[in-house]
């Protein structure tokens, strides 16, 4: 014990020592700091007093983190007034404060935090707790100063899957301290899925019984072929005890647990105990690998009551105002050839299987009213008519999110882009195995969740932003961590910190005083923040130059092109650096005598492509732009499983690009890296056509590629053609149109992802 504190005294010495200087290391930004002279100085005497008792819970959650870091414990009372060598809780009633802001009082005597609120002595609390030094010290300083600090968004959320993986209600309660120490409010558990049933209904014991186990589990990636399974019985679920206990440890760090409880679709692991359910009556088993299945809940009266049911005990166990109801990912195939669901469809006059899911979402969502509770559901509620009172979390991008703004509906913004924490966050092929795309911590950051395009009284709509974490290929707790954080610190500051004074390169340095104390904490967080991005840059035709860059704000960058991991005779990072012939490139970030982060490497393939200019008559979607036109030419292959920061994704478009080799040369050979991952919606073209041209205004076909007459397709797409002279290149490859029924994003345009095209 005593080694752990005297390494926790080093870190807040340290910490404040940055406090007193320009900055002060506190996340969430408050909105208003006023520095003054001096410090408070904290001792074994300092009081914790409160001027009511509904404050004991803030004060002995503050007393116990003091007693662990100094090894006492300050009394704590009630008291009507402050005095000297306090820490004064007051509720004073400030309405300006809302429910959640606060004001931080630091003087040479006392410290005072004044709220209108509860939570706003709490947060108060996690603002004093990065300020204190800790460790064997006698005297504790804390700079003298005033915060006032107010949440911009109201929702400030974390989602977990514990479906495609289990964890413990001990991990649990750690998740909820991270999320209590930045500020957030929302925990959104997400409790049933395809693969797993993980929450007590004493009414459905086999869904205890069958629903929450599986027998194996896919390994390696989706996409992957042929499809590979352990034998291992895997599961686990909440006891209704348990779920008490989580929502009451939850409620004390003033934050609401929102279940999802998921319907119509991912119901697999519900069917399998319960298949009279279904439209085809079985028989099931629970989910063993990932992506969407077809059988989902039927519309016949029979699911309405199981669901009515178990909805009856999830409000009972869930204080809060909202269940979230899934209602994503519906495959309609069994819908559509179900004699109940058409049955259902022409009693109601519904248009088609859209309207059924809308008519089934807004049923159950009447339903949810008479427990004096709202319903949430994913975006594609919106499909078929949106019921009257639902609010709808905008996952596949901002569309359906304005959509429902517009509308006058609440929304909670979560874009894939932005707020999809199972992404890779490294281009460091080191990183865990993942679901696939890209989303490195300065893209949270930079995340806005009030698009420009809505008005001001339509972005009132907006209730705040969560972060998603589903957890296919995350197995242990401790894989979580390193997904979540520091990402989740970076959404956090997004969603309390005001718009104005955004700041990455500040929010890093804050940042490292983070990095250490969850040094401390003992979390497996990711340090790809330390990790060096290799870019490519047009130098001239045929060559380029690579720029490196970190978002470490401090240390140097040093490389090697000898294929040896640099060191510290390595050499110094000064400017791009040139790459005339094919090459490969490895750099790391080294701070203090030593390495820190991943060794980043990069191939550099060039062909007579490569830093040519190019024109591309669709643009690739906004989220999936990555640099646009020039990553099809930057000599870089992109990765498989596909990290996304080397790819161009276009959403129901065509890839239609146009090479310029700068003068006419004689060529034979085109080749093109499509990626297909269609568990991700992603699909590879259904043909490719390549002509040429003198003057880039009259092009000839010289060759053709369909996959029909392709057999296996192996990633790259390469035509040969009789040597022929042109000075430009077009290429255009066709989108695989409407995703077909029976898969994943059924109905959705289907991406088409390309990363490189080389000319011979």
């Amino acid at each position: 014990m005593y080694c752990l504190i005297l390494t926790l005294g080093i870190f807040f010495m340290d910490h404040t020592v940055f406090a007193q200087g320009t900055d002060l290391p506190l996340v969430p930004r408050p909105e208003s700091i006023k520095r003054g002279e001096g410090v408070f100085r904290f001792n074994a005497n300092t009081e914790l007093l409160f001027t009511d008792a509904k404050l004991g819970s803030e004060a002995g959650l503050f007393a116990t983190l003091i007693e662990q870091l100094y090894g006492f414990r300050p009394v704590s009372k009630t008291a009507a007034a402050s005095r000297p060598n306090s820490i004064y809780l007051s509720l004073d009633g400030n309405a300006s404060l809302g429910n959640e802001g606060y004001r931080l009082t630091v003087s040479t005597s006392e410290v005072i935090i004044q709220a209108k609120a509860a939570a706003g002595i709490f947060y108060g609390l996690q603002t004093l707790y990065q300020l204190l030094p800790a460790g064997k010290v006698v005297v504790a300083e804390v700079p003298v100063l005033e915060i006032v600090d107010v949440p911009r968004f109201g929702w400030r959320g974390m989602h977990l899957d514990v479906c495609r993986h289990f964890f413990t209600k001990q991990e649990i309660f750690r998740y909820l301290d991270h999320l209590a120490r930045y500020k957030m409010n929302r925990f959104h558990w997400h409790l049933t899925e395809d693969q797993g049933w993980r929450i007590e209904i004493k009414k459905y014991p086999r869904l205890q019984e069958v629903s929450a186990w599986r027998n194996g589990t896919r390994i390696g990636h989706y996409s992957e072929s042929p499809e590979r399974y352990d034998t291992i019985r895997y599961g686990g679920y909440y006891s209704q005890d348990d779920v008490r206990e989580v929502v009451a440890y939850a409620a004390q760090r003033h934050i609401e647990v929102i279940p999802e409880i998921e319907m119509p679709g991912h119901a697999l692991a519900a069917l399998a105990a319960y298949p009279e359910l279904s439209c085809t009556g079985g028989p099931f088993e629970t989910g063993r690998t990932w992506g969407v299945f077809q059988d989902v809940f039927c519309t016949r009266e029979e699911t309405f009551t199981f669901l009515q049911d178990v909805l009856t005990e999830v409000c009972a166990l869930f204080p809060g105002k909202y269940i979230h109801i899934g209602g994503d990912e519906c495959p309609k195939d069994r819908w559509k050839t179900c004699p109940r669901c058409q049955s259902r469809m022409k009693e109601l006059g519904l248009a088609d299987e859209h309207a059924l899911q809308s008519w089934f979402v807004q049923r159950m969502e009447k339903f949810v009213a008479t427990k004096g509770k709202r319903i949430i559901g994913w975006d594609e509620i919106l499909e078929g008519g949106l019921a009257p009172d639902a609010t709808v979390m905008s996952w596949r991008g901002y569309a359906g999110g304005m959509d429902a703004a517009r509308q006058g509906h609440d929304v909670i913004m979560a874009p894939t882009a932005y707020c999809y924490l199972d992404y890779y966050q490294s281009n460091n092929p080191g990183e865990p195995l993942s679901i696939g795309g890209y989303l490195p911590i300065d893209m949270v950051y930079r995340f806005e969740p009030v698009p420009d395009a809505l008005s001001a009284s339509e972005g009132k709509y907006i209730l705040g932003t969560q972060g998603n974490l589903w957890t296919e290929y995350i197995p242990n707790f401790r894989q979580v961590e390193y997904m979540a954080l520091p990402r989740m610190i970076a959404l956090a500051e997004v969603a309390w910190s005001p718009k104005a004074g955004k700041d990455f390169a500040d929010f890093s340095r804050r940042l490292v005083s983070h990095m250490k104390l969850l040094d401390l904490l003992k979390v497996n967080y990711s340090k790809a923040i330390c990790d060096v991005r290799l870019e490519s840059l047009p130098l001239e035709r045929s060559q380029l130059a690579v720029s490196l860059s970190s978002s470490y704000p401090s240390g140097q960058i040093r490389y090697s092109m000898d294929g040896k991991d640099p060191d510290l005779r390595s050499p110094l990072y000064e400017r791009p650096i040139p790459i005339g012939q094919s090459a490969g490139v490895k750099a790391a970030m080294f701070d203090g005598g030593r390495r820190i982060g991943s060794v980043a490497s990069q191939v550099y393939r060039l062909n007579r492509a490569t830093a040519s200019k190019v024109q591309l008559a669709n643009p690739p979607a906004e989220e999936y732009a990555n640099g646009g036109a020039f990553r099809l030419v930057d000599g870089v292959t992109g990765p498989i499983p596909w990290f996304g920061s080397d790819w161009l994704g276009f959403s129901g478009t065509d890839l239609d690009a146009t090479i310029d080799l700068g003068v006419a040369q004689e060529i034979r050979r085109v080749a093109v890296d499509f990626l297909e991952d269609r568990g991700s919606w992603i699909w590879y073209p259904t043909s490719v056509e390549v002509s040429v041209s003198q003057d880039g205004r009259n092009f000839t076909p010289v060759g053709s590629w369909t996959k029909e007459t392709a057999g296996t397709v192996d990633r790259w797409c390469t035509i040969r053609f009789p040597p022929t002279a042109a000075q430009y290149v077009r290429i255009v490859a066709r989108n695989a149109g409407v995703i077909p029924d029976g898969n994943a994003g059924a109905g959705r345009p289907a991406w088409l992802f390309a990363d490189e095209i080389q000319v011979e």
